[in-house]
């Protein structure tokens, strides 16, 4: 009897998934833990393993589609005659929960200590699946006979650990393509990202890669023939003769007149970033404030450590750190804005998780270095280094990229001299960092030409007012001017 596998929560918290691709068919055999399916959260790429083994009869979703966990993904005939699942349903879908209520799998509470071989509670219950759990399923001991919880011995890695850990670290088993684009792009042209060998980061897919073997296939040239001759009779007057119609489809908009080149869905990473983003401008009543900052002592140190060490920390670890010391000095900017029982209150940390916006390929992320407040700059570096590598990969973990309480942008990476940046919800203020760039300046009365930088601070007027914020910003900027005499004295 066919037993139906629910898309588990992959341990992010996340209520959806978009399916990149099936990796079995219909009537195909499968073994425990063979990967079933390739799919992607708003902040990793994994492959889901099947808990049982058996003939596949259902795939419940299409490439593209967007699932919901606790939905069903798969039905497999496993061959088990009667009830196929704990709690006797019909049609045979099996949650995490159930399983644990039935025995089935370990409970998530139990304390390890408690942890011993129970070789009785053994010999009553044969497994007959791989016994490996991840948030939202568990694999079925047997079927139709009562279970019992079962104990495992302590300091043994059990195999629920070992699954949720290859489900974090799945990314590597998959192709190297961390872009939702990039792989919608092979789709619709027929291009298998398994094929190819990516020419960025680590052997990273770009999106250039998949132009590249676009460009290769006979069908291109049909299409850009099709443009071309669209083209020559539009300018021969003939504007009453259809377009081609191309896999971008020929919509036009009603709005504009134009015609749609494409329709994306918002859904993925696009989709938690404009939700974050909306809640925040909804909810937060902010204030945004900015400062003009000589930092050339700031780069003339930074070369002087180039010279003596053969490298140097970036100059948002040297803004970080001093940030941190300005948020002891202004606690009141680490906070978050809460509903209490009497209504709103004031969080304040006596640590700070410190979030720095990193771009990747596919899409904005926030990953947090934690109880930052005592780390010093070449710390910092490393943290920043590590954390980044890890975002851009696709394995960064819930843990890495959540809980931050006050957040940094160096936005001038992107060659931007300012912005107005949107605090990053629930926190109560946000520092960015423009370009440097050589600007005249008045120093000792006379005109100099000096490396200046623009530092802007969004914070949360519900948390403090002007004269904090001014504090704390001005306390930044005045160890940016002067970095010698503040790293000796934070």
């Amino acid at each position: 009897m066919p037993r139906t596998f629910l898309l588990p929560d992959l341990g992010e918290g996340l209520t959806e998934a978009d399916l990149v691709r099936w990796l079995v068919a219909e009537g195909d055999t499968v073994a425990i833990d063979q990967p079933i399916a390739e799919v992607e959260t708003a902040k990793s790429l994994v492959e889901v393993p099947c808990p049982w083994a058996g003939v596949v009869t259902t795939l419940h979703g299409g490439t593209g589609e967007t699932l919901e966990v606790g939905k069903p993904l798969i039905s497999v005939d496993t061959g088990e005659d009667g009830p196929s699942s704990a709690n006797g349903n019909d049609d045979g879908a099996l949650s995490y929960r159930e399983e644990e209520r039935a025995g089935a799998v370990p409970a998530e509470s139990q304390d390890p200590g408690e942890q011993t071989a129970a070789a009785s509670d053994d010999a009553s219950d044969e497994s007959e699946g791989s016994g490996n759990v991840l948030i939202g399923y568990g694999t079925s001991e047997g079927s139709g006979r009562r279970r019992r919880r079962r104990r495992w011995a302590t300091g043994t890695e059990t195999s629920a650990q070992k699954t949720h850990d290859t489900m974090n670290h799945a990314p590597r088993l998959a192709p190297k393509v961390t872009s939702p684009l990039v792989r919608k792009l092979a789709r619709e042209h027929g291009v298998e990202v398994g094929d190819l060998a990516g020419s960025g980061p680590g052997g990273l897919i770009m999106r250039r890669d998949i132009l590249g073997a676009i460009e290769s296939q006979p069908a291109v040239d049909a299409v850009c023939a099709a443009g071309a001759a669209a083209d020559a009779a539009s300018a021969a007057g003939g504007t009453d003769q259809a377009l081609p119609r191309t896999e971008y489809g020929d919509t036009v908009d009603a709005r504009t007149g134009l015609t749609v080149a494409e329709r994306q869905p918002v859904k993925g990473i696009r989709k938690t970033i404009g939700q974050a983003m909306t809640r925040s401008r909804q909810e937060i009543p902010e204030a945004t404030i900015w400062v003009d900052v000589d930092v050339t002592p700031l780069v003339e140190l930074r070369e002087r450590l180039k010279e003596r060490n053969g490298r140097a920390p970036g100059l948002m670890a040297f803004m970080a750190r001093f940030a941190l010391a300005g948020l002891m000095r202004h606690p009141e900017l680490n906070v978050r804005v809460d509903e209490g029982p009497d209504g709103q209150e004031i969080v304040r940390f006596a640590d700070v998780n410190l979030g720095f916006a990193a771009q990747t390929d596919r899409g904005l992320v926030v990953p947090v270095v934690r109880n930052a407040q005592g780390m010093g700059v070449e710390a910092l570096q490393g943290a920043f280094g590590d954390l980044v590598e890890t975002a851009r990969a696709g394995r960064a973990s819930t843990a890495e990229l959540s809980g931050s309480t006050f957040t940094i942008n160096n936005y001038g990476v992107f060659g931007t001299d300012g912005a107005t940046p949107i605090i990053n919800h629930p926190e109560a203020a946000i520092l960015g960092m423009g370009r440097v760039i050589s600007k005249p300046w008045v120093v000792d009365e006379e005109l100099a030409v000096r490396k200046v930088m623009v530092l802007t601070l969004a914070f949360d007027h519900r948390v403090c007012d002007g004269g904090s914020a001014g504090g704390f910003l001005r306390f930044v900027a005045d160890c940016a001017e002067d970095p010698e005499t503040a790293i000796t004295m934070l």
